[in-house]
């Protein structure tokens, strides 16, 4: 069997070159190449994905996404936002582009989810924003941090760069908050062919602070209203994101297929996280613990497996984040689940006969 790799874009390219080339030429015969109708077509119908009643910025990237819209928030330096250490390193740098301070919440080492029993001890009387991390393709309770904040004004911005497709209680991530933010780097479950980032809010005030953010804080042309930036989805991975959204609802279908495979044929010696009550899980990544995990990475690679690690270091141990004062031991769950999470091979043209294979692999080296 040839290798199994964790993601490979690829085959989905093969299978839809015929539509993403008509959509790039047409972009590219249309003479308008930014902020043209296929941006507007493409946040028209994620809106539409999300369930409606939503108004979606189409930005640069993630990244962006969440930064643009801490400062549609009007977070300022010295603002405390408190998000969790065991995310990409996008979600705290969009924190520092705005000058704010990021404060880490334990997580819940059954969910690797911000730690709502956790979360009352980080609110100080300078925290602006609560930043929850849907991890993974799962959901955190969003209704549950609302009753904790109760009645201090205290804005919720969601970062749901691998919860495309996720919900809880039938309701979509990215609606859930006063604010969201998407990713649409080549490996999500929604990808485009390089960076490419959305934001969302069902607040329209919010959405046009968003919009002239993005571009100068322009509201017609030439002249700032407030200050902005230079961050805008271009019209050729607009297209090409809108010939890939209609084939998500059928990828997070197969994605959910494999991951209940998984679910069955694993080992009880890889521990799967759990998901909350009432999460549709949108499986972006398929994670487990396990012990030993360095070592049991290398033996599956001599075995043509690749498996990743989301992520290998919490960010409040990161040299770049010294300055907050954390120390080893401040979250026993964040660094223990560094230590311990492997993500395995998930993505929607993976054939059901790897996955049997990876689970037998892992079977015998944990055996």
């Amino acid at each position: 069997m040839n290798t199994i790799r964790v993601f490979d874009y690829l085959e989905q390219y093969h299978a839809l070159r015929v539509e993403i080339l008509a959509a790039v030429e047409r972009v590219l015969r249309s003479g308008q190449l930014i902020l043209g109708p296929e941006g507007r077509a493409f946040e028209e119908e994620f809106a539409t994905f999300l369930g409606g009643g939503v108004h979606c910025i189409g930005v640069n990237s993630g990244t962006d996404a969440l930064a643009i819209a801490l400062r549609a928030l009007e977070v300022q330096p010295g603002d405390e936002v408190v998000t969790v250490a065991n995310t990409a390193v996008p979600t705290v740098s969009a924190i520092r582009m705005v000058g704010a301070r990021p404060v880490f919440c334990e997580v819940d080492p059954a969910t690797a989810l911000m730690s709502l029993s956790h979360l009352p001890s980080c609110i100080t009387p300078r925290t602006r924003v609560i930043l929850p991390v849907h991890l993974y393709g799962n959901v955190v309770d969003v209704a549950q941090i609302r009753e904790i904040i109760g009645s201090r004004p205290i804005w919720i911005l969601e970062d749901c760069a691998q919860a495309h497709g996720a919900a809880i209680r039938g309701r979509a991530a990215g609606t859930l908050g006063d604010a969201a933010a998407f990713s649409f780097y080549p490996t999500k479950n929604l990808g485009a062919y390089g960076d490419a980032g959305i934001c969302v809010t069902a607040d329209a005030e919010l959405a046009r602070r968003m919009r002239m953010i993005r571009m100068y804080g322009f509201e017609g042309r030439y002249y700032s209203e407030m200050e902005g930036v230079n961050s805008r989805l271009d019209e050729i991975q607009a297209a090409i994101l809108r010939v890939k959204l209609k084939h998500l609802p059928e990828w997070l279908a197969r994605r959910r297929e494999l991951a209940a495979l998984y679910d069955q044929f694993l080992p009880e010696a890889a521990a799967r996280l759990q998901a909350g009550p009432g999460v549709t899980h949108a499986y972006h990544l398929y994670v487990v613990n396990v012990p030993k995990r360095d070592e049991i990475r290398a033996t599956l690679k001599t075995r043509s497996v690749d498996t990743a690690v989301h992520y290998p270091w919490p960010i409040h141990l990161m040299r770049a984040y010294a300055f907050l004062g954390y120390k080893p031991g401040s979250l026993p769950n964040t660094e223990r689940l560094a230590d311990s999470v492997l993500s395995l091979p998930l993505y929607p043209e993976m054939p059901k006969e790897k996955v049997l294979h990876m689970c037998a692999a892992l079977r015998e080296v944990l055996a």
